[in-house]
């Protein structure tokens, strides 16, 4: 049985009952997301990373793979690290799986990032939905 994704977390049955995420629907999810809590428009962040807004479009709604390049140019044009947003996916990967996601950054981590010029990006875990 092959059941489509409802909401968050876009997960999939397929054959046995197995899960699965799909990750460029997450991907999509999170850069739509940093691009929501700035307040810019898909024309905006297209023209910055050179994309084209119907690309980027599909990309955002997880139709479209994001090659590394792509990604890195999109993640430019928001001003955010690509390793947040693919931290991100990750935690949201690991929730869909129902595992447990450390609320801490290793103290290294941490002093090597500095203050808080995040842009706003940082999120508490409250913040990531249930899955299912």
């Amino acid at each position: 049985m092959v059941a489509v994704a409802q909401g968050p977390g876009k997960v999939h049955d397929t054959k046995g009952g197995a899960r699965m995420v799909v990750l460029r629907r997450e991907i999509g999810d999170v850069l739509r997301d940093a691009r929501q809590r700035q307040g810019r428009t898909l024309r905006e962040v297209s023209s910055a990373a050179r994309v084209s807004l119907g690309y980027l479009s599909e990309v955002e709604r997880g139709q479209k793979e994001a090659s590394s390049e792509l990604l890195s140019s999109i993640c430019e044009a928001l001003d955010v690290p690509m390793s947040l947003v693919l931290r991100e996916v990750s935690d949201r990967v690991a929730v869909a799986e129902g595992l447990l996601i450390p609320d801490t950054i290793p103290a290294e981590l941490a002093a090597s990032i500095g203050g808080s010029s995040d842009g706003g990006w940082a999120r508490s875990r409250s913040e990531l939905a249930p899955i299912g």
